[in-house]
Parts: structure tokens; sequence; C-alpha cells
């Protein structure tokens, strides 16, 4: 009889604790994942702060405009380097490009001559 009591108050306080516990392992689950996300957060943070403190540098500055928006120094001499799928291979013949409209005289409006340039630009 005593055995059967036993086994009844402890089944019961199993079934009484067991979703207390359920709770209290969850709960521990999500507060270590939201540590390492706060961590992951803070190091970002501080990587932010880094790049900020960085562009209060003079010299950091410059070296960002003449990486991403080309800029020189005065007395700097710029150099451009083409892509060797995008140079011709046969020389252009020496001498003035005439345009088709050329041929009917000098009664051209100049915005017309300035078109017909690009257009022969952008097609050689």
């Amino acid at each position: 009889m005593r055995a059967l009591v036993l086994s009844v108050v402890v089944l019961l306080a199993v079934v009484l604790l067991l979703p207390t516990v359920r709770a209290v392992v969850a709960q521990q689950a999500e507060l270590s994942e939201l540590r390492q996300e706060l961590a992951e957060q803070q190091e970002e943070k501080a990587d932010l702060e880094n790049e900020l403190a960085r562009w209060d540098d003079r010299s950091y500055v410059i070296e960002q405009a003449r990486t991403r928006l080309r800029f020189v120094m005065p007395g700097d001499t710029p150099w451009r380097t083409l892509d060797g799928e995008s140079v011709q291979e046969e020389e252009p013949e020496p001498g003035p490009v005439q345009t088709p409209r050329e041929d009917q005289g000098e009664n051209i409006p100049w915005y017309t001559k300035l078109w017909d340039s690009l257009r022969i630009a952008d097609s050689e």
C-alpha cells in the first residue's frame, strides 16, 4: 500500500513539474540564443564604429576619394588602363572624320553636328 501511494505521489509530482521544467529549458535555450545575437550585434556595432572613426582621418578620406570616385590630386597624372578586349586591333585613319551631313554645307546647326559626332563615336 505504501508503494502504491508513493508511486502515485511521484507520478503526480512528475505530471505537475514536467511543464514547468520544459518551460525552463525552453527559456534557457532562448536566453542563450539572445545572448549570442547580442554578442554578434555588439561586434557589428564595434566594426561600424571603427569604420566611422576612419572617416575622421584625412588620408583615409583622400584614399577613398581616389579609389571610389577616381579623384586625382593637383599635379598628378591620371592613367586609365583599357580592357584588352575593348581595344581595336586596327589603327584608325589619320585626319578628321567626316559626318554625312557635313557634305551638305555649313548651314547645319551646331547641335546636329554634335549629335552626329556622338553617333559616329559610338559606332566605332
